[in-house]
């Protein structure tokens, strides 16, 4: 008797324990595939070494690959609790190409409704970017910055043809960083976003599951 293969899963990288614990309390809606949610811990290098361990398992060989968490919005007009959806992830080793844009885009607004949702590229950094930084990678064409995305992503298609997106939750802009008193509600306001968003993920990943190899 012929057995169904099963479904690829999706692997939910972030870095931080707090964003861990704001996917965890999301729900999975119905994944038709396992899902796992990985903490790379924070950075690039720790971003890549995680990545690489976790697809090298046989368990998580074929997983789609979704990096979020919290980010610094660099345009003005960004607010905590914004979304970031990236069309594309880049750092010094290239650029990697985002799947699936326009349904995240979709389906984000319909898990967090009314919260603005951002797309194009998204950077990455090995630091906090503050001040004039922020302005620098503007003029790049990028509107956010994170540390670990785009390292995120290039382990994961380095290890083999899969769909990536990154997804992020603005938590420090240019008229509301952090180091400011006061922001501590602009943090409670991305983590509220942050708990809400898995159920667009899980519809991302349904609508792209890879074939079993």
């Amino acid at each position: 008797m012929a057995t169904t293969p099963a479904a690829a899963p999706l692997l939910i990288a972030c870095a931080l324990g707090i964003e861990r614990l704001a996917l965890r309390g999301g729900g999975r809606g119905g994944a038709d595939g396992p899902v796992t949610v990985l903490r790379t811990g924070m950075g690039p290098l720790a971003a890549d070494r995680a990545i690489n361990r976790a697809l090298a398992g046989p368990a998580l060989r074929d997983a789609a690959v979704l990096a979020t968490g919290f980010c610094a919005g660099l345009a003005p007009g960004m607010h905590p609790g914004d979304l970031v959806v990236a069309e594309e992830t880049r750092d010094a080793r290239g650029r990697t190409p985002c799947v699936g844009t326009d349904l995240l885009v979709k389906e984000l607004v319909r898990a967090v409704p009314g919260r603005t949702v951002h797309t194009g590229p998204l950077t990455g950094s090995d630091h906090v970017v503050r001040g004039h930084e922020r302005s620098e990678l503007l003029r790049t064409g990028a509107i956010a910055v994170d540390m670990e995305s785009a390292a995120t992503l290039h382990g994961a298609v380095r290890a083999g043809a899969r769909p990536v997106a990154a997804v992020r939750v603005v938590v420090d802009a240019p008229e509301h960083e952090l180091v400011r008193i006061g922001t501590v509600r602009g943090g409670i306001s991305a983590f509220r976003v942050l708990s809400a968003v898995l159920p667009a993920f899980v519809e991302w990943h349904r609508s792209l599951l890879l074939p079993r190899r």
